[in-house]
Formats: structure tokens, sequence, C-alpha cells
């Protein structure tokens, strides 16, 4: 059998993490339906995610009241937003000079700005659509405020997804999942009972090099890795989705998310993006969630749950889709589900490292510092070298994010 990186990695015995599994996924509405607009508070408004949760609740105004937004740098975008919306906070991360928002609207720059709109005092529900590990202390805030958290960020739950559930049983707080594969596990979860699950079964369309041969995929460039065959998104995760390594994120994600071992996550290649994940049940049956490839329908479930009502969604038309395909994914040559999958067993701080090392790497790859295949490569050295503290905390958690980042750069200069 082949020796990889990992089975020399310093780790415990049996990691803490795999001695209580609970899920933490919504099983109520955060309120009753009917009782006036409900309160919604966006981190990261201006990117992917947080432009179409606008969308959605455009489409609803009725139903929502936008509160609070935050964004990074994206001012005049921001600006656009507050005077559409009129949410009565507004939060910049990196602005230079002052950012015009409505009468009415407060304003608020730096990190402070994303913890007071975590926890706006009318935000009932908050999305978390930032991108990156400065997501982590805004989400455990809400939840230390007693908000429903609608969770797009993968960093969260991927680095501090122990310190997240543990806040949410202390607090009682649910979380919603606003990823395609988490979503649709979640609504197949509703025709189900937990403790009758088999398996969790995330789909994967497989990227745009899905049928490369192995010999060229050390060529691509970061304009071929940047083409998502079925979706559309930042470039970051659509290079994640070219090497699988999103796919791999999204497995330690339904870990916590659904209180589900790793063992019992699988994953399988499915190039059309129309089932977007099932569940299998003890008795063999499967529930899966199907739908066009448009990321408003789960972040409007995370919104409207449990009421499925109509939106801004394309409906599906199964004789219009007509054959859908399935394949195992080649580990060979997209070994970063495989990573993935061992820093997630391995805990502590294995899965910040690789985090961290992938958001350098995919970053170098874009600017032609390192090849495709070198991503992976460079990503399981970081991890062989890496040495985790014995308890996972806050500090941590950017202790480990600061060192992996340069260790990637060390890497990356030898």
């Amino acid at each position: 059998m082949e020796k990889h990186a990992a089975d020399t990695w310093h780790r415990p015995d049996r990691p803490a993490h795999l001695a209580s599994l609970v899920p933490l996924i919504a099983t109520t509405p955060a309120r009753p339906a009917g009782a006036g607009p409900i309160g919604v508070a966006i981190l990261g408004s201006t990117g992917s995610v947080g432009t179409q949760t606008l969308d959605v609740i455009a489409h609803h105004p009725d139903r929502f009241r936008v509160v609070a937004l935050a964004a990074g740098s994206n001012v005049s975008l921001l600006a656009e937003q507050a005077r559409r919306f009129g949410p009565d906070l507004v939060a910049v991360g990196h602005a230079a000079g002052d950012v015009p928002v409505p009468a009415g609207s407060s304003l608020l720059t730096g990190p402070a700005g994303l913890a007071a709109v975590a926890t706006h005092r009318d935000a009932e529900i908050v999305v978390v659509a930032t991108s990156g590990h400065a997501a982590i202390e805004p989400t455990l805030a809400a939840i230390a405020a007693g908000k429903t958290i609608a969770i797009a960020n993968k960093e969260t739950i991927v680095c501090a997804g122990a310190l997240v559930a543990a806040a949410a049983r202390a607090r009682g707080v649910s979380i919603r999942p606003v990823d395609s594969e988490h979503s649709a596990i979640w609504q197949s979860l509703l025709g189900g009972v937990h403790a009758d699950i088999d398996r969790l079964v995330l789909t994967a369309s497989g990227g745009p090099f899905r049928t490369l041969p192995a010999e060229d995929l050390f060529s691509v460039r970061a304009t071929d890795a940047s083409r998502h065959p079925t979706w559309t998104m930042g470039q970051k995760v659509t290079i994640d989705s070219a090497t699988l390594m999103n796919k791999g994120l999204e497995v330690i994600e339904a870990h916590w998310l659904f209180g589900i071992a790793y063992e019992r996550i699988d994953v399988v290649v499915h190039p059309e993006s129309i089932i977007h994940s099932l569940v299998v049940f003890a008795d063999g049956s499967q529930i899966a969630q199907l739908s066009h490839p448009d990321m408003r329908l789960p972040i409007q479930f995370a919104l409207t749950y449990p009421h499925h009502i109509p939106g801004p969604q394309r409906h599906l038309r199964l004789d219009e889709v007509g054959t859908l395909t399935f394949e195992a994914p080649d580990q060979t040559r997209f070994p970063a589900l495989r990573l993935a999958r061992e820093a997630g067993l391995a805990g502590s701080t294995y899965p910040t490292v690789l985090s961290a090392a992938d958001e350098v790497l995919v970053a170098a790859f874009v600017e032609g510092r390192v090849t495709f295949t070198g991503i992976t490569d460079v990503i399981e050295r970081v991890l062989a070298a890496h040495r985790p503290d014995a308890d996972l905390t806050l500090a941590a958690i950017h202790d480990a994010d600061a060192w992996a980042r340069a260790e990637t750069a060390r890497q990356l200069s030898r």
C-alpha cells in the first residue's frame, strides 16, 4: 500500500472531535411564520453569495428586511446595496475614506464592524457569506448572541468546526447550510430520521479537467481552471473545484454539520450538477435534492426554512435534462480530496493548515508561480511539516493559519 505523508502526521491516537458528534443543522424555524418581516444581516454582501442573497430578498420584500450589511472593500457596490435596501448598519473592512450611506444608516469600519453586523439586535438570521478565515470570530459572536446562522463560509466550519459545534450546542443555535451540497443533504434529511442514516453522498461536477489525461494537468492555466462547467462562482472556489479541494473541504463541513463520521461520507462525480447530494438510509433507500445549478435556491431555503416558496429560480424538467451520469472521483489525478479527508480525520489545526495553504497556493497558481499539480504537492509537504497544538482554540487557529502561510511561501521559494 502506498505510504502518504499523513501516515507521519503528528496527531493524537483518537482525535477528540470524533468522540461525540451531533448534527448542527436547523430542525425548527427561527420563529413562527407570519410574525412580520425577518431581520437579516449579511456578512460579505458584495460577493457572489451575498449579492444572490439580496436578489432572493428583493423577490420577497414582505418576508425579509435587511438590517445590516458588511463587505470587504467593494465600496461602490456596498453603497448601492445600502441605498436600495436601507439597512440600519453598514460595515466595511478595508475602506479608505468615507463610504456614502443613506440617511438613517450607521457606518463602521474595520473588524469591529463585522462583529457589529453579526450581532445586530434586529438580525434574526445572519448570512455568513464572506470568504476566508476572517468570518470565524464574527460567526462565533453571532452564535453567542443567539442568532440563526446561514453559513456559506467554508473556513468557519472547516477550521473551527469543533468550536462552532460547542458554541452552537451551548447557546441552542441552529446552523442553516447555504452550499448547494449541504443544503441538498439538509433537505433530504427532512424525509427521514438522523439515526437511520447509513451514508451521506456529496456530488461533484468533476471540474473542467475531469477527463483530461494526468500528463496534461501539469500545464493547465488559471484561465482554464477558472471555467467551471456548470456553476458560476468566484475564482478561488472555481479553481478549488478544478482540483477537487472544494469537495474535500465540503466533506469536512458535512462531518460537522450533520454529525456523521468521515468513513460514512462519500463523494461521487456527477457532471450534470442536477443532483446536488443525497442521503442513503439504513434500509437502502436514497433521498436526493434535484434542481438546476442556481445558488439562489439553497440561499432561499436557508432563509425560508421549513418552507419551499416560489422564487427567482428556474424550475427543473427531467424530460429536458435527459441522461444523468455518475462516476467515482479519480483521487490519483486529483489528490486534494484525499488530503482534505486526511486533514479532517487528523483534526486539531490540520484543517486550518490545509485551508490556509490552499488559499496561498491558488493565488500563486493564478500568478503563475506554481503549476496546477504543484498546488496539492506543496499542500502535502506543508501538512507533513505541521506540529499542531494539543488544544483547538481561536489562538491556535490564528497561529496555525499564520504558520501555514509562511511555510507555504517558504516551500514555494525552494
